[in-house]
């Protein structure tokens, strides 16, 4: 019987999320940082699912391909295709959006995500990070570099 109460007790303190090591500890998160997700700009009335194929109503559509470069990983791999638009103004750009922007530091097309929008004596600009990376992409990327937006991912 005291074996069955001290089990309890021990699945009764890690259930409430705090360490057998230390009791004094904060309770564990089971979530990571948040980072900001995408703009929705795929509205449910906009999707049309039939037995046979899926419609998605969104005005000039843009297909992706991506390389192995895992910067991106595990949401976009050399597997995964997307659908993608153009954006027409500074206003159609929102943290957590991944774009493809034409980078000025290594002279190639980039896949990442909008961590941060910005001002400076030039105007506005974005702070870009590839998920899996440790930092941030080394430039200021302004409007003109953005290529397009990813709106749908398909694996």
């Amino acid at each position: 019987m005291i074996k069955i109460i001290h089990l309890m007790l021990l699945v009764i303190i890690f259930l409430s999320g705090f360490s057998l090591i230390n009791i004094s500890q904060e309770p564990f998160s089971i979530s990571a940082k948040e980072i900001d997700s995408p703009y929705n700009r795929i509205n449910e009335d906009q999707v049309e699912i039939y037995n046979n194929k899926v419609i998605i109503n969104i005005k000039n559509p843009e297909y992706a391909r991506f390389t192995n470069t895992n910067s991106m990983d595990p949401l976009l791999d050399e597997t995964a295709n997307a659908i993608e638009i153009i954006p027409k103004s500074e206003e159609d750009i929102h943290p957590g959006d991944v774009v493809s922007y034409k980078s000025k530091v290594v002279n190639s097309v980039i896949i990442h995500r909008i961590i941060k929008i910005s001002k400076d004596e030039k105007g506005t600009y974005y702070t870009l990070k590839g998920d899996n990376n440790n930092m941030p992409d080394p430039e200021k990327v302004r409007f003109n570099q953005i290529e397009r937006v990813v709106v749908a991912i398909i694996y």
